[in-house]
């Protein structure tokens, strides 16, 4: 089963997302397993999940301690050969993509690891192979938020959590972002669904939505206009 493991100061923000997601359905039908590592359950005595920065500043700084008593052993339990990638969420990391979503779901494991505060000691990414990764340029809290994110994006992807027809079409695509949808009514407040789609003329339906979703890309995201869309001559 896949498997998803993650290191958290705030374990219960991810229950209500989960649980009312696509996500919390794959969960159900065991298409994949999310554990969750209060960060806090791994200290010891008197210890800290965070402390002072050296050198002085603002804020505080997640110590390496607990953080690599949790990862020890998820790779101390993890089968030999074990396909995983242990990600973080970073303001300097590399942008989380589609391509990167599909790589996620051919693993065996995913760890997130969740910062907070000032961020981690930075002499993490020298214990471990740790791949950091950024949802745009902006600042959150902490790392669930963008957790959350990529495990939506990767959980989707995976085997018997949604039907083939759903991803196939969708945007990120080989053909840019997705086509317009409608629905009922045929008009509303003067607008109308186009003609096409309402005519029941699958052949023409499917070349709309072929042209519909290059012109959407072209006009919105005019930097995924690659030579796939450029060169698509199919019928």
């Amino acid at each position: 089963m896949f498997t998803i493991d993650v290191l958290t100061l705030f374990p219960e923000v991810f229950a209500p997302f989960v649980g009312l997601s696509i996500v919390g359905r794959a969960v159900e039908a065991g298409v994949v397993e999310i554990r969750y590592h209060h960060v806090l359950d791994a200290l010891q005595s008197n210890e800290r999940a965070d402390d002072e920065p050296y050198g002085g500043g603002p804020g505080m700084v997640m110590r390496l301690e607990p953080l690599a008593r949790i990862l020890d052993s998820i790779a101390a339990l993890a089968p030999p050969k074990e396909r995983r990638i242990l990600a973080v969420p970073s303001p300097g990391g590399k942008p989380f993509t589609q391509a990167e979503a599909q790589r996620f779901a051919q693993q065996d494991r995913l760890v997130f690891l969740c910062g907070h505060y000032e961020g981690i000691d930075d002499r993490l990414g020298a214990l471990y192979p740790i791949e950091e990764y950024s949802l745009g340029d902006f600042v959150v809290t902490g790392g669930e938020l963008p957790a959350l994110a990529m495990i939506d994006a990767t959980v989707r992807l995976l085997d018997g959590t949604l039907t083939a027809a759903s991803l196939e079409s969708e945007s990120f695509g080989a053909a840019g972002l997705d086509y317009p949808s409608y629905t009922r009514p045929p008009v509303f407040r003067g607008v109308h669904v186009p003609e096409v789609l309402l005519s029941g003329n699958h052949a023409a339906i499917a070349r709309w939505r072929r042209e519909a979703s290059r012109e959407r890309t072209r006009a919105k995201r005019p930097d995924l206009d690659g030579p796939s869309l450029r060169n698509d001559e199919r019928p």
